[in-house]
Order: structure tokens, then C-alpha cells, then sequence
């Protein structure tokens, strides 16, 4: 059935495509931080595990809500690796070591990433196609990678 929400459906498409280049960071990010979790050793092992848990549980739910956000615009959210890899912004990489350090270094990277192209799309998403509610929600994520990332650079300090 056709979507009549008082967005034109151009503007709806293009806020949809924006939001699954953002679906295919985060989910590179959950996959990337679940390695982290994983794979992580040194003498702080087990809080930097709990730490990165929390982190992957977080993303999770950031997942779904993107993708659930997509859907009540209309359009379908991407949902394989390969269509992820094709529009995300970050690298698959990982660091050379398995140290917390180094994983944390690469994540808030990662973070600061999303951050720099959610803040871009607060203003296109409102001004430039007249849907202040994806404006407010991508700005909830905003914030809430903003407080991610502060978590990994508190660790770093």
C-alpha cells in the first residue's frame, strides 16, 4: 500500500537510501565490534569483554531501529553482508593486534565516522526533504555514538 505521510515520495526514497548507507555502518561497526569482544586479550580481558558486550548490545538495538525506520518510510531496509559492504563507509580491517587498545583506537574511529555523516544528515534530512522525524531520530543516534565513543576515548586516556 502506498505511504501518505506528507513527504513526497522522492524525498522518501532519498531519506530511506541515506538511512541504509547509515543501517550498513552500523552494522559493519556491531560485526567489527563483536570481533573485539571476541577476540580481545591482555591483562584487562574480562571488563574490556564486558565493555565491548555492552557495546555489540547497544548496537543491536540501533540495528533494528534503523531498519525499522526504513520500513515505516516505505522502503526496504539492506540486510546482507554483501549489500552492507558495498555502501558502508568503513573498512572491514582490523587491527594487527589483539590488544584493547588497539581495538578501541579502530572502533572510535569507526564511531567518529558515523558521527561526522549522521551530523550531516540532521539538516538535509529536515531542511532538504521535509522529514523532521527522521531528523530527530538520527539525532538520537548521533548522540548516542557521541556517548560511545566517549566511552572508548575515556579508555584511551
Amino acid at each position: 500500500m502506498k505511504i501518505n505521510i506528507g513527504i513526497k515520495a522522492d524525498h522518501l526514497a532519498k531519506v530511506s537510501e541515506a538511512l541504509n548507507i547509515l543501517l550498513a555502518d552500523e552494522s559493519v561497526l556491531y560485526v567489527k565490534t563483536r570481533n573485539a569482544h571476541w577476540n580481545v586479550e591482555g591483562s584487562d580481558f574480562h571488563a574490556v569483554h564486558l565493555f565491548f558486550e555492552a557495546q555489540y548490545g547497544q548496537l543491536a538495538e540501533t540495528i533494528d531501529d534503523i531498519a525499522e525506520r526504513i520500513r515505516s518510510l516505505g522502503h526496504y531496509a539492506v540486510g546482507t553482508m554483501k549489500q552492507y559492504l558495498e555502501i558502508t563507509h568503513l573498512s572491514e580491517s582490523t587491527p594487527g593486534k589483539n590488544d584493547s587498545e588497539s581495538y578501541m583506537k579502530e572502533l572510535l574511529a569507526d564511531h567518529e565516522s558515523i558521527v561526522m555523516y549522521i551530523r550531516g544528515l540532521v539538516d538535509e534530512f529536515e531542511e532538504k526533504y521535509g522529514d523532521s522525524g527522521s531528523s530527530d531520530f538520527v539525532t538520537a543516534l548521533l548522540e548516542q555514538h557521541e556517548k560511545m565513543a566517549w566511552m572508548l576515548r575515556a579508555h584511551l586516556s
